[in-house]
């Protein structure tokens, strides 16, 4: 009995059984006459018995090779068959995306219609949650991820920093006394988003510009950067911003910058995926688009 199945050597044998040429086989299997033969000859020597007859000028099966060619061939047939189904329904399977629940709705899912009309054929899960999703148990083939670039193990690439400075609705500036420089910020309520990151919190920004005289226990409170950004739209008072998440509202006129007073933010955001997803073409075209939006939105970080 085998100890193991003899692959390399039985692939050679069903192709010059089929070509009846050694010849022929190696210039299918991209490898030499030669290496044919010897893997042909070891097989031989494994089963205990000749499978071909060599004659001068051709090949012939014997007995034994007669019996083994059409096992072997129908075995193949039905591996290659059964990997194409699995790597057709690999493609097929909707590519999953895990986000921050802010930057889905701030930034991913208002660019999402210009990656269906780049490749229609590829449906996007998007799963948004605060917890770092699992690429194994989660079935997640991509993360975008707020963080230091520090997840061992994963393919990592910086794709954007950011810059925190507050934001408001043009009404807002507008109503007296005016909001002109921070110091004008003891005159308008604060929005605030109490799962914030370290270093992007009001209290931080207020001790770097030296303000002082600001309640910051009150105020309207949010658990999700979004919301306190919506608020910021709907007039209800000054956020705090993560730059990437303001760009269309800043584009739009909905929110503004009342100064221009800013701080560099302590986290960026990463592109993150299994070191061997890149080589499934639907998380190599969503890297692409990705780098292609950062881009035009003229935000790319170089590789450091």
């Amino acid at each position: 009995m085998l100890s193991r199945l003899p692959l390399n050597g039985l692939r050679c044998f069903e192709a010059a059984a089929r070509h009846m040429s050694f010849k022929l086989a190696a210039a299918e299997l991209f490898v030499t006459p030669a290496a044919v033969s010897q893997q042909i000859k070891a097989l031989e020597t494994e089963l205990g018995c000749p499978l071909f007859l060599r004659r001068p000028r051709a090949l012939e099966l014997t007995p034994e090779g007669m019996r083994l060619a059409p096992v072997v061939r129908d075995a193949f047939s039905r591996l290659l068959a059964a990997v194409n189904d699995l790597k057709e329904q690999e493609e097929g399977r909707p590519l999953t995306v895990s986000v921050l629940p802010s930057f889905a709705v701030k930034w991913l899912i208002p660019r999402l219609s210009r990656f269906r009309m780049r490749y229609p054929e590829i449906d996007v899960r998007i799963a948004a949650e605060d917890r770092r999703a699992d690429f194994v148990t989660d079935g997640v083939d991509v993360a975008l991820r707020l963080g230091d670039g520090n997840y061992e193990g994963l393919h990592v690439e910086k794709i954007m920093s950011e810059r925190i400075y507050p934001v408001c609705s043009p009404e807002v500036a507008a109503r007296p006394p005016g909001l002109r420089k921070p110091e004008d910020l003891k005159h308008y309520p604060l929005l605030h988003d109490v799962n914030t990151f370290a270093g992007e919190s009001w209290d931080n920004f207020l001790q770097q510009f030296g303000i002082e005289g600001i309640d910051l226990r009150r105020g309207a409170f949010f658990t999700q950067m979004d919301m306190v950004l919506q608020a910021a739209v709907e007039g209800q008072g000054v956020a705090l911003a993560r730059s990437q998440l303001v760009t269309d509202d800043l584009r739009a006129g909905r929110l503004i910058r009342p100064f221009e007073n800013e701080m560099p933010a302590p986290l960026a955001y990463y592109f993150v995926c299994r070191e061997d997803a890149l080589r499934s073409n639907k998380v190599s075209v969503f890297r692409d688009w990705v780098l292609d939006e950062v881009r035009r939105d003229g935000i790319l970080d170089e590789p450091e």
